[in-house]
């Protein structure tokens, strides 16, 4: 396995990390040490930027770290075309859910720019969210934007659905990272 793929692996886990460094003793002296620790690293700002900016750091890093980097395949613009759609649709867009006995629809709608952003997240996110579930996931597309129908016979799992919402089932998945890596190497991530 390529080294940017481990580290990318690496990146969708630090919450295994956390609850691990959770569970060390808290005596003082460790105590005191995560303390000067801590002072140290926040002594200087860390943080890249805006989000968009920060993601595009975070992949330029690890490309410029991979010697395997094919630099002539790298798009760092399509990229941030997705990223500019996942800002559309998070924060431009409408949803309308419709509830039934085993599925939850959402009619995700909004205008301009955003209606194509719904179309392209909504259908390039629904075999994902489907393979990471279980779920049947079905979109169409429409002039104002997309439906998407998730249906399932457990109980629990649609009242998951429901709670979630449309924005809530499109973070489902550890993919983001690696699709994203996709996207600025030049391959088809769907």
């Amino acid at each position: 396995m390529k080294p940017l793929m481990i580290a990318l692996l690496l990146l969708a886990f630090p919450v295994a990390a956390l609850a691990q460094q959770s569970h060390q003793s808290h005596d003082m002296a460790g105590h005191e040490a995560g303390v000067q620790q801590h002072t140290t690293s926040t002594s200087i700002p860390t943080e890249t930027g805006q989000d968009a900016f920060a993601t595009i750091t975070e992949i330029v890093k690890l490309l410029q770290n991979d010697p395997e980097t094919d630099w002539s395949k790298v798009s760092i613009d399509a990229l941030r075309e997705h990223l500019v759609d996942m800002n559309e649709v998070t924060l431009n867009s409408a949803t309308k859910t419709i509830e039934s006995d085993n599925s939850v629809g959402f009619n995700v709608t909004g205008v301009g720019r955003t209606i194509a952003a719904i179309q392209r997240m909504v259908t390039a996110h629904a075999p994902m969210l489907a393979a990471e579930t279980g779920w049947s996931v079905d979109t169409n597309t429409n002039d104002e934007g997309a439906t998407m129908t998730i249906a399932t016979s457990n109980k629990t799992e649609l009242e998951k659905i429901k709670a979630l919402g449309f924005y809530g089932v499109m973070t489902i998945g550890a993919h983001h990272q690696m699709h994203h890596m996709m996207m600025a190497t030049g391959m088809n991530p769907h």
